[in-house]
């Protein structure tokens, strides 16, 4: 094997593979990689195994995880820093997430040391320290001299958790809620749990997307390895609700997806299986193996959580919330709108409203 990474791959890890080293998973996949080539693959960040980067070639797989080779290192994973506050009280916290990070850590990755974990931190493991900085700041803009915040790591006092009650992909970006107090984590839980809860999502999407509602029954596997639709009953009832906000010729729409379930990749799998993937996709790029073409370029799945809203679990107040278009797919609509107005000869309009 060359120097240079292999085409991008995917693989879901089957019964017969389930506990191999990933470094023996890889090199039996790869035709003429040594052990020396693997694992450096591994150590230089082009390996992710269920949405996270993986650095230890050693690490044993499982079956239904999903392993990826990626053509590029990955960047480093964002940040504390990168996390955005929109609201916070005593029983809830509202955060603006980048792409690039996992909101919860997989069972199976909790009891991971420390130095392990940090090498792809999760939202929740790393909104306790946000939050903490955050009032502190409070604090000292009301009482004088700023507390110095304790982030946790062999501080003074453990910093209390988040609990997740909903969760976004790695590569989706936008608003993610999760309650300070088991009290308000039951009952927001019990909110999506019951679909009452009001989350829009934007999506650059291939093709020409017309309205529409989308239901299937989703299922683990559908017959490939994959999460998708399926006849059998005993799959969950899945509905979502689709409207064009843009079209860029024939080849590209930007599409409002409104969820009244909320199961995993829903949005991804019924916009693929529609045969209008989301620009970026690469799991569910090819529904029922015919391979619908994505010259978009674009570099991450374009999936934006941009509303969310909820009932407040103590006050009972009705809360929405609202996140703009991230950069990355701002620059990409400006792209496929300058595109559009190359082939008609004009100037494209102003697309402003991008945030960093």
């Amino acid at each position: 094997m060359n120097s240079k990474p292999p085409h991008r791959f995917v693989h879901h890890v089957g019964p017969a593979d389930s506990g191999q080293t990933l470094s023996a998973y890889l090199r039996e996949r790869m035709e003429g990689a040594s052990w020396s080539q693997v694992q450096k693959l591994v150590r230089s960040r082009h390996v992710m195994i269920h949405g996270n980067i993986c650095t230890d070639a050693a690490r044993r797989l499982k079956e239904g995880e999903v392993v990826k080779i990626l053509p590029a290192a990955a960047a480093a994973p964002p940040q504390a820093d990168d996390l955005r506050i929109v609201h916070l009280d005593d029983d809830v916290v509202v955060v603006d997430k980048p792409s690039g990070i996992t909101t919860t850590r997989h069972a199976e990755e909790r009891g991971w040391p420390a130095k392990r974990r940090q090498v792809q931190p999760t939202v929740d493991e790393m909104l306790p320290a946000v939050i903490d900085r955050l009032l502190a700041t409070r604090s000292s803009s009301r009482k004088g001299p700023p507390t110095k915040p304790r982030d946790g790591q062999g501080g003074t006092r453990r910093l209390p958790p988040v609990r997740a009650v909903h969760r976004i992909d790695r590569e989706t970006s936008g608003l993610l809620v999760f309650a300070r107090s088991v009290p308000a984590e039951r009952i927001l839980a019990e909110q999506f749990r019951a679909h009452t809860t009001h989350r829009r999502y934007l999506a650059v999407c291939v093709g020409r997307v017309s309205t529409g509602t989308m239901i299937s029954n989703l299922v683990r596997d559908r017959g490939d390895g994959r999460r998708g639709s399926s006849e059998d009953e005993e799959g969950k009832r899945s509905v979502t609700h689709v409207r064009p906000m843009e079209h860029f010729g024939e080849d590209y729409t930007l599409v409002e997806c409104r969820l009244e379930t909320g199961r995993t990749h829903q949005i991804r799998i019924h916009m693929a299986e529609s045969g209008h993937p989301v620009c970026g996709e690469r799991v569910y790029s090819a529904p029922r193996g015919v391979t619908i073409e994505d010259r978009s370029q674009a570099t991450r799945v374009a999936l934006h959580a941009t509303e969310l809203g909820f009932v407040h679990p103590v006050s009972g107040e009705e809360l929405r919330f609202s996140s703009p278009l991230p950069s990355d797919i701002s620059r990409l609509l400006k792209k496929l709108r300058g595109t559009v107005a190359g082939r008609r000869g004009r100037r494209p309009p102003f697309a402003g409203g991008d945030r960093d």
